[in-house]
């Protein structure tokens, strides 16, 4: 067994290969290379496959021994410094370790077909290979040192992927909105992890833990300093895993290809900051202000995420705002010490999440194959509608992941998910509440995601023809000619999303009209007379089988992967897989790892949360199936409600939920007007106070010598006169100053 765990540090490095091979065959022989570029992708998900096998083997060893393995080297020895380098290998690497190589691998063979067109195809793989080293390199990490070394290697990544179509301005201005809030967080982080190296004298985790604890037992720390250095640390975390108020980077990554979404949202980088607070859970333990700091943050980006997500048109956002709630709750319960419960969240959320963006990834991809529609149309549910019966294994695919998110036994989510709510109960009440209320919420968006995509009506689509036919059309789309005026304002809206992150912030909010909001769909019948020879595709097709085959498999873990939560009886004891695998890390935190549980409390328990599921579920069929088109139809209000004070009241209140929600909260028009505006003014003031003030008097003290000197050398005639009179009325000049002092 041993053995086994001194060929650990391999794990990050095995599919490094890749991208150091692509480069050099891009360099030296650019031809070749991209000829036989199926090949990378081959060996991209060969390599994986190999650190998955890896992976699951160190983790079955470590369920039946409940082992850790370190082992370090010294890299840097100068007096009482020294600096270490080596890889840990405990429960929660092997569990981060599996999650990024399985989901990783489904995304790679995912990508093989989603990008096969794409001219950057070999620079797309050899980034994702990139990426998943940087990312097992930050798990299998066994000080902060090298954690930050990842760190910063993922973030580099995740930069490249978001702007990966870079010529495009909003993938451009995407990428760098990701950047500069993640060196915010970064920045803290590097903080953080010096002010605990000046506490305790050590990056390793083990003696860090241990020599902070004592420090804290005995009070021999600055309390105040040592609360600074942790939420120091947090911050590293909080703008990683798009916490807020680090949150405004999430929604705009999307921005790049559909399977880096899923690898980036499911078991990579926000993965990396619920990895960090897990790993550092033993030091916030001990402090519970952090723990408070912690919960606070977590139950705001719950209810915010959740708010965020219900008027989002475009269907990669609202699943990006569903990520940013659900990572809410994973750090919400570390922030209440449910260790175990966060991770196994992690788990569940990131199979669940990694279906739902593929899938995504899947209709946007059919949604491309119709004439007239570009990549911006083909995010936005509003223009879709009726696909379930062209792609019906995407559409079963999404729906599973759906019901998963939404709670819904026995899927993934609702283990993990249920627990967590029933652990908000022990904690705060207020917290409970809101918790209990995002889960309803959460189960609304994505019924509403579901339902704009599948259901209802194909709203834009073309039919085979042959000469001149009347074809039903959008009012926006290519064509352009002839459209009613009145019908382009209202539907002015249904695309503006797609635009509203051109800048770095979005520098104005959007007014909400009736009609923009119904989006009942209104469309126009043009004649086509031009296609007259030419046979379209009718409707948007299936995917190829490259791409429904990771839908299949990720679908079998969001039915299945939520076992390994449910205790079986062992000896009298009721244990799970999962917390016997964690029993080395709860026992760090001095938890049990086991403790017998009653099905009849946990099945009351559960009512309640899959009642406020369906709850949700059952408002989103009700106002967006067909014949309801949205949340506000006004049809419906008109003949519920009668013209009067109570429809007007009606009308203010929705208004507001829904520019609250399609406006981001107007935190990124907040950070416009307050920081992006703020830092220039300060900038140009700061510019202006150099310029006219700083240069101002070097320049003055400059001009002053030039101009005495241009009269100074008048003086000098070379006249012995000359001299004598000047110095002879010098002299005088001080005799009269002389008296005149003397006399008063």
């Amino acid at each position: 067994m041993q053995q086994t765990y001194q060929y650990g540090w391999l794990i990050p490095f095995i599919p490094l290969p890749v991208p150091i091979l692509i480069g050099v065959g891009l360099l030296l022989f650019p031809t070749a290379t991209k000829n036989f570029r199926r090949m990378w992708s081959f060996q991209s998900v060969l390599l994986l496959s190999i650190v998955m096998i890896f992976s699951i083997n160190l983790s079955i060893q470590q369920i039946n021994s409940n082992s850790v393995y370190q082992y370090v080297w010294s890299w840097i020895i100068n007096n009482d410094f020294s600096l270490e380098f080596g890889y840990l290998i405990d429960s929660l690497t092997s569990i981060m370790s599996i999650l990024i190589t399985t989901v990783g691998i489904m995304v790679l063979i995912y990508s093989d077909n989603y990008m096969a067109y794409d001219q950057a195809y070999l620079r797309f793989f050899a980034y994702m290979s990139f990426f998943s080293t940087s990312m097992l390199g930050l798990v299998t990490s066994s000080n902060l040192i090298q954690i930050y070394i990842f760190w910063e290697l993922v973030g580099m990544c995740s930069y490249l992927l978001i702007g990966f179509w870079f010529t495009r301005p909003l993938a451009a201005n995407a990428c760098q909105k990701a950047f500069v809030t993640n060196r915010v967080g970064d920045f803290g982080l590097l903080l953080g992890i010096l002010g605990f190296y000046w506490i305790t004298g050590s990056f390793e985790f083990q003696d860090l833990f241990e020599i902070f604890n004592n420090l804290i037992y005995n009070n021999e720390v600055n309390f105040l300093f040592v609360t600074l250095c942790a939420v120091l640390l947090f911050a590293g975390a909080v703008a990683k895993s798009a916490q807020f108020p680090l949150h405004v980077w999430l929604p705009d990554a999307m921005e790049g290809p559909t399977p880096i979404s899923a690898l980036i949202h499911a078991a990579t980088m926000v993965a990396a900051g619920i990895f960090l607070v897990a790993r550092l859970l033993p030091l916030f333990i001990v402090i519970p202000s952090i723990m408070n700091l912690i919960s606070l943050i977590a139950i705001i980006t719950v209810l915010l995420g959740a708010t965020l997500a219900l008027a989002q048109k475009d269907i990669k956002r609202g699943l990006a705002y569903s990520t940013m709630s659900q990572l809410g709750y994973m750090l919400l319960a570390l922030g209440m010490g449910s260790y175990r419960n966060a991770l196994f969240h992690l788990i569940t959320h990131a199979y669940s999440k990694a279906l739902l963006f593929l899938g995504s990834g899947s209709v946007i991809h059919s949604m491309e194959t119709i004439v007239g529609y570009s990549p911006y149309k083909s995010q936005n549910m509003v223009l879709m509608g009726g696909l379930r019966k062209h792609v019906p294994i995407t559409k079963n695919a999404f729906l599973l992941g759906t019901l998963s998110l939404c709670g819904i036994p026995p899927l993934a989510c609702f283990w993990s998910k249920d627990e967590i709510l029933n652990d908000t109960w022990l904690y705060s009440t207020v917290f409970a509440i809101i918790a209990w209320v995002t889960a309803g919420l959460t189960a609304f968006y994505m019924f509403r995601i579901y339902l704009l995509t599948f259901e209802g009506h194909l709203n834009v689509h073309f039919q085979n023809y042959s000469g001149k036919q009347k074809i039903p059309l959008y009012s926006i789309s290519i064509w352009g000619k002839g459209i009613s005026k009145r019908i382009n304002q209202n539907l002015r809206l249904l695309t503006m999303s797609n635009n509203e992150s051109s800048s770095f912030f979005s520098k104005r909010t959007y007014r909400i009209d009736a009609n923009g909001r119904n989006m009942t769909r209104p469309f126009i019948t043009i004649t086509i007379a031009h296609f007259e020879n030419k046979k379209l595709d009718s409707y948007p097709y299936e995917s190829d089988n490259t791409m429904l085959f990771p839908l299949l498999v990720l679908g079998l873990f969001t039915l299945f992967v939520g076992s390994i939560g449910i205790p079986f009886n062992q000896e009298g004891v009721d244990v799970d897989i999962l917390s016997k695998w964690l029993t080395p890390s709860i026992n760090l935190l001095h938890q049990k790892s086991t403790n017998s549980m009653d099905w009849y409390e946990f099945s009351k328990d559960a009512i309640f949360s899959v009642s406020i599921g369906y709850l949700g579920i059952f408002i989103a069929s009700f106002l967006y199936k067909a014949p309801y088109s949205s949340l506000l139809n006004f049809d419906l209000i008109n003949s519920a409600v009668k013209r009067g004070p109570k429809r007007m009241l009606w009308e203010k209140i929705i208004n507001g939920i829904y520019g609250w929600s399609y406006n981001r909260a107007y935190i990124d028009s907040f950070y416009t007007r307050f920081l992006t505006v703020g830092t220039r003014g300060l900038a140009e003031l700061t510019h202006s106070f150099d310029r006219r003030v700083i240069d101002g008097i070097t320049n003055g003290v400059g001009l002053i010598s030039f101009f005495g000197g241009e009269a100074i050398k008048y003086v000098g005639g070379g006249r012995i006169s000359s001299y004598l009179f000047f110095y002879l009325s010098y002299v005088l000049i001080c005799l009269v100053i002389f008296f005149i002092t003397f006399i008063t």
